[in-house]
């Protein structure tokens, strides 16, 4: 039997960096919708596609888009200082209860990713089910400022946060590669997240995603950023 692969896709009304940036434009189409699509590319290998909002006009943008929205998230769940354990949590729950069903996995699409493709996310399914991890996440190569690179200030003084780094020293020198979550997918056995409050639990398989995939919208910047992108695609 295929084991349940439950997407929660979280898209709040609420936005501290970009007003109601859920429901924003971005390339004609709603931030959330380009998460949606993706998913719904790939609904044959997934259980079901939830979108946890605690926003009416989401929740309708989500249904339109061919997601399910079985509930509007909680007003303790909804603020901007939410985690998002509880978040997922609560949405394996309810569906767990609704259908008397367990889940397997439980595969998180932040809106704010809106470049992942659906292969992305089918390869995260296949390392996933190779088994001998607890969750699977994207993440994007360092190439500018790389963590030798970094610094701190020390009684007026600058210098070296963690390895030294020599005068002169290039990028390239930088070694070993180093690699930043991008929030593009992160794909969670239950049992971490359920049992662990965890939804990077021990082990981590990682999936390398490139930079052009890895946008992530958090400020206006990035808004921008994301436009000048989703252009150049459509020409």
């Amino acid at each position: 039997m295929a084991e349940k692969i439950l997407v929660v896709i979280p898209a709040r009304g609420g936005s501290k960096g970009v007003l109601r940036k859920n429901a924003r434009l971005l390339g004609g189409k709603p931030l959330v919708v380009h998460s949606i699509e993706r998913a719904m590319e790939i609904k044959d290998k997934l259980y079901r596609v939830i979108v946890s909002t605690d926003d009416a006009e989401i929740a309708e943008i989500a249904k339109q888009a061919g997601a399910e929205v079985p509930f509007l998230r909680p007003a303790d769940l909804a603020n901007d200082k939410a985690p998002m354990v509880p978040v997922e949590q609560h949405a394996v729950q309810f569906v767990e209860e609704q259908d008397g069903v367990q889940i397997d996995w439980v595969l998180l699409l932040q809106p704010t990713t809106p470049f992942r493709a659906a292969e992305d996310i089918l390869a995260c399914i296949e390392l996933a089910q190779q088994g001998g991890c607890d969750s699977v996440i994207s993440v994007v190569e360092i190439k500018a400022g790389h963590p030798i690179q970094a610094k701190k200030i020390e009684n007026g003084v600058l210098t070296h946060y963690f390895t030294p780094e020599y005068e002169g020293m290039r990028r390239q020198d930088c070694k070993p590669e180093a690699y930043l979550r991008n929030g593009a997918v992160y794909l969670t056995k239950r049992d971490s997240l359920m049992n662990h409050d965890s939804i990077w639990g021990e082990t981590i398989r990682p999936y390398v995603m490139p930079e052009e995939r890895s946008i992530n919208i958090d400020g206006p910047l990035d808004f921008k950023l994301a436009q000048i992108v989703m252009d150049e695609r459509g020409k």
